[in-house]
Order: C-alpha cells, then sequence, then structure tokens
C-alpha cells in the first residue's frame, strides 16, 4: 500500500456481502491514485489505481453496466 494523504470519497456494500470503500490518496511528489478498498469479512483487498488505469476500469465498467441496466436509471 502506497502511504498518503487520504480522504474518503464514498462506501458501498455489494449484493453478495463485500463493503467497498474508494478513496482518493495524495502520495509523495503530488502523485494522485484512486484506492479501491474490498472487505470481505475479516479479509481486506486493495488496490491502487494511477488516473490512466482508473478511467480505463471505470469506463469499462460503465460501458459493461449500461448493457443491462435502463439508462435513465441513475441510482446514486
Amino acid at each position: 500500500m502506497i502511504p498518503g494523504e487520504t480522504r474518503s470519497l464514498d462506501q458501498f456494500s455489494t449484493p453478495f456481502g463485500k463493503d467497498v470503500e474508494i478513496i482518493e490518496v495524495l502520495a509523495e511528489n503530488d502523485v494522485q491514485l484512486l484506492r479501491v478498498r474490498i472487505k470481505e469479512g475479516s479479509r481486506f483487498t486493495l488496490l491502487d489505481l494511477d488516473p490512466v488505469t482508473a478511467l480505463h476500469w471505470g469506463n469499462l465498467m460503465a460501458s459493461w453496466a449500461s448493457g443491462y441496466t435502463d439508462e435513465g436509471d441513475h441510482n446514486e
């Protein structure tokens, strides 16, 4: 895990019992990362993403999800 100043952006639960937290990380030399923290029971998975990777992953997930949901339905 890369150390740095953190700010929680969102937290939510998934349908299969996992809790997700999205965290902004400001690391050394003004490096900005997006940390995805997934909790399942007592187990944690952390994934630090640079902006290019986060954008790629986010676009792919949004594209996939739009095929299965009503585009006008924005559950926020």
